[in-house]
């Protein structure tokens, strides 16, 4: 790509940048993108347990279906793509009871653990 010129004299090339990237709007774009993305595949994975608790899908009629849905309820999980919401599906006689958030209720109560041993809490509550 040629240089521009400048429209004083005509001739002179335009210095600087013809393009310019707002770096910090293209990060918090792709940030955004892998929450939404985390977010619609966890609620795809709640979807998809419940389907095979009920041993149906949602809506469908099949002489094997063990149970129906009685609706859903949002749940706010912190990952590491940042805070996502939940569509959490309930049955009407099973628990729905999900690995999913089990995982991640594990994993905060670690850390929770580990940042209270690092700051040196841990230790005074154990000698408590």
């Amino acid at each position: 790509m040629e240089p521009t010129m400048g429209a004083s004299s005509g001739m002179e090339p335009v210095t600087g940048p013809v393009v310019q990237i707002d770096e910090e709007r293209i990060q918090s774009h792709l940030d955004e993108v892998v929450r939404a993305t985390v977010e619609e595949t966890l609620n795809a994975l709640l979807d998809a347990e419940a389907e095979q608790l009920c041993g149906a899908r949602k809506y469908e009629r099949t002489e094997g279906r063990k149970d129906t849905r009685a609706g859903s309820y949002d749940r706010h999980l912190e990952t590491k793509a940042g805070e996502v919401t939940l569509t959490v599906p309930k049955l009407r006689t099973l628990p729905f009871e999900t690995a999913i958030i089990e995982r991640y209720r594990r994993r905060e109560s670690f850390a929770q653990v580990r940042d209270l041993s690092n700051s040196g809490r841990f230790h005074s509550l154990q000698n408590s």
